[in-house]
């Protein structure tokens, strides 16, 4: 019997016909399961850091930086993972992440200190940056066009799964195994992975591939800087005045220097004329806003279950774990309404139903309490899937092909961004309609900050409604023009 892990020509791997071969869905398997690595990091992680605190004799502040590094190098090195996948080939470069991931899971559950278990994390961070920016990206190259749509719902879902998955398999883990098992787990999973992965996924394709030495080493490292200081300054809570106010002097100065570096360097990592596209430009601003309100969802919720609904630990736990099982059913769902109805149709439809959640959850749970407050989330979590597969599938079948890894960088790190941002922001806007601090709020200071969190998340949702609205009048006027000089 033939056991060899010689990969598959691409030709043997694309599905033919409109129908999915059985070599593309265990690709899509392979893609699907990075998905779900890369969020399992995350969530899980978080349900570990008072044992880790305890383990290592550390306070909370300290031990939150086994989250921070790894969301950090996740939105700084999207971009970079993107743009190097354009120059030696997606294939590559994703199993080098995976290799990546996997080796720094194995750090992470040996770390002796908790300074080893950080870099750990950063490192993890890295190569989840890899999983999840190119496991979008490598979606056009393993399925139809006509099958995108589907390709990305099952990413959405495996994400959603993920992150629904990742707090009650990580207690259970930590509760049997220790805190070292959450990232012990990864290990056979990184290896089955990267097994699939060189087995099923397409070869690379060298013809007409930039050179290889025209990586913009310069703007990445300003970028990334650049993105160091923005993320910093919304997450580490330093008093404005000092620390966030230099630290976002830094991020405005480094983006403004690093669009300039760009604009002259002979092979930009973002090259300007992208953004001439203008349903990429609103697919990623809408991408950010859509981002905020959804990590809102996660920031809110829980105060407000909590101190106006009066509820308890492991109530608030189930309520808020609605939104997650609600997002993995109907991702996959969301993806076959995309490639039925095609993705420009689809992203109006879930933005309208987004902004219609989000005014739900400022009305509703005032109103019918906890059954309104789930009513709500079962409104806006299917809206944000529709969204999220509708606008992966238009920006990433919209653009060029030696651009694909880039433009899915810069979808993940817009996203990524919005999540930042949003519970910077949007917290900031909690804060300011509770009217005192959050930690000691009345209930009915918490409901009247949760009212006007979710309606400015609902005019937030009617701006990336007219930015998509209007891009889709663009293009339209675009494609016409020639017919009708």
């Amino acid at each position: 019997m033939e056991t060899s892990l010689k990969p598959i020509p691409a030709e043997q791997t694309m599905a033919t016909d409109g129908d999915t071969s059985v070599p593309t869905r265990w690709a899509l398997a392979s893609l699907a399961l990075a998905m779900l690595m890369s969020s399992l990091s995350i969530s899980s992680a978080n349900v570990a850091l008072p044992t880790i605190a305890q383990a290592f004799a550390a306070s909370f502040g300290t031990v939150q930086w086994v989250v921070l590094a790894y969301l950090l190098a996740v939105t700084v090195f999207s971009v970079g993972a993107g743009r190097l996948a354009d120059i030696v080939g997606p294939r590559r470069v994703l199993l080098a992440g995976i290799l990546v991931f996997t080796a720094a899971s194995a750090a992470c559950a040996a770390a002796p200190t908790l300074a080893v278990l950080v870099v750990a994390r950063g490192l993890q961070g890295l190569g989840g940056a890899v999983l999840l920016a190119l496991t979008v990206a490598m979606v056009r190259a393993t399925v139809p066009r006509q099958r995108t749509g589907s390709a990305m719902g099952l990413l959405g879902t495996m994400s959603a799964v993920g992150t629904a998955l990742g707090p009650s398999l990580g207690g259970a883990l930590i509760a049997g195994a220790g805190w070292r098992s959450i990232f012990l787990v990864m290990v056979p999973m990184g290896c089955l992975a990267a097994v699939l992965c060189l087995r099923h996924l397409p070869r690379d394709r060298q013809a007409g591939r930039p050179d290889r030495k025209a990586f913009d080493a310069t703007g990445t490292l300003v970028l990334t800087l650049t993105l160091v200081a923005y993320a910093l300054s919304t997450t580490t809570g330093i008093d404005i005045g000092g620390g966030t106010t230099v630290l976002v002097a830094a991020s405005i100065a480094g983006a403004i220097l690093f669009l300039r570096i760009e604009a002259r360097a002979a092979s930009p990592l973002i090259d300007p004329k992208t953004f001439a596209d203008p349903a990429l430009r609103s697919g990623l601003a809408a991408n950010l806003l859509v981002s905020a309100v959804m990590m809102a969802t996660f920031l809110v919720g829980p105060f407000y279950l909590s101190r106006s609904l009066g509820l308890g630990e492991a109530t608030v736990g189930l309520v808020m774990s609605v939104g997650p099982t609600v997002s993995a059913l109907t991702g996959i769902p969301a993806g076959r309404i995309v490639d039925r109805f095609g993705a420009p149709r689809v992203v109006v439809f879930g933005l309208v139903e987004m902004a219609t959640g989000a005014l739900l959850l400022a009305l509703l749970p005032g109103i019918a309490g906890v059954a309104g407050y789930v009513t709500a989330l079962a409104v806006l979590t299917p809206g944000y899937q529709l969204f999220l597969a509708a606008n992966n599938t238009a920006v990433m079948t919209g653009g060029a092909e030696d651009r694909r890894g880039v433009v899915s960088g810069m979808l993940s790190l817009s996203r990524n961004l919005g999540f930042i941002t949003g519970a910077s922001v949007l917290g900031a806007v909690f804060a300011f309609g509770a009217a005192a601090p959050v930690a000691s709020a009345s209930g009915e200071a918490v409901a009247a900050g949760l009212r006007l969190t979710f309606l400015v998340a609902a005019g937030l949702m009617a701006i990336a409604l007219v930015l998509m609205l209007r891009s889709r009048g663009v293009d339209r006027r675009a494609t016409s023009a020639p017919e009708d000089a």
